[in-house]
């Protein structure tokens, strides 16, 4: 049950925080993280391109990324779990490197920036490797790659959760940013070590 509902929680979030960048075509964009932007940049054709790639590539990856993980759809329905697994592979990349080209000018200046970046190159680089584990027929190794690039794709839910509170801890929007910029990924790889770690205990035993 507890599994169970984990599960129907992490769905949930990953649906939510998908969903969220279409706010940005509703309402006006000085508000949350954009609050932050200066004038110039936010009218930078270069930079909307990149921060409209990241966002709305991200968000359909966050959206139909956890239901790779389900059992039952690779059992049942190989063919939907392959469409839906080159889709993501695609929407990650281009968020991934728009991302990174957007990393560049993170509020904080050099601290958020590098988290940031070295984020979507972790992104970018677990995903390739988890489309190219799987083109050679290397399944355990492609689906531990998913696990570490669901983990990084997870980091928009969890910096939307870290985020308030460390703004309410700190008192303070800019330092809670600093700290988020590693806090909303680097706790989510560890968990996918120790995911993908277990895994590997339990196959190496029934063996």
């Amino acid at each position: 049950m507890v599994k169970k509902g984990l599960w129907i929680l992490l769905a949930i979030l990953a649906m939510l925080i998908g969903l969220y960048p279409t706010i940005y075509f509703f309402m006006d964009r000085k508000f949350g993280l954009l609050n932050s932007k200066s004038v110039e940049l936010l009218t930078n054709i270069f930079w909307n391109i990149g921060f409209y790639t990241h966002i709305i590539f991200g968000g359909i990856a966050l959206s139909i990324g956890w239901t790779q993980f389900s059992p039952k759809m690779r059992k049942r329905r190989m063919a939907l779990h392959r469409k839906l697994g080159k889709v993501y592979v695609v929407a990650v990349l281009l968020s991934a490197l728009a991302g990174i080209y957007i990393g560049l000018f993170a509020t904080g200046g050099i601290i958020s920036s590098t988290g940031f970046i070295c984020l979507g190159i972790i992104w970018f680089y677990t995903t390739l490797k988890a489309y190219l584990y799987i083109k050679r027929g290397e399944v355990e190794q492609h689906q531990k790659m998913m696990v570490y690039s669901y983990a990084a794709c997870f980091a928009a839910v969890t910096l939307r959760i870290w985020l308030p509170i460390l703004t309410i801890i700190y008192g303070d929007f800019l330092k809670a940013y600093l700290v988020v910029a590693w806090l909303c990924w680097v706790p989510n790889l560890i968990v996918a070590y120790l995911l993908t770690r277990k895994t590997a205990n339990i196959d190496s035993v029934s063996q």
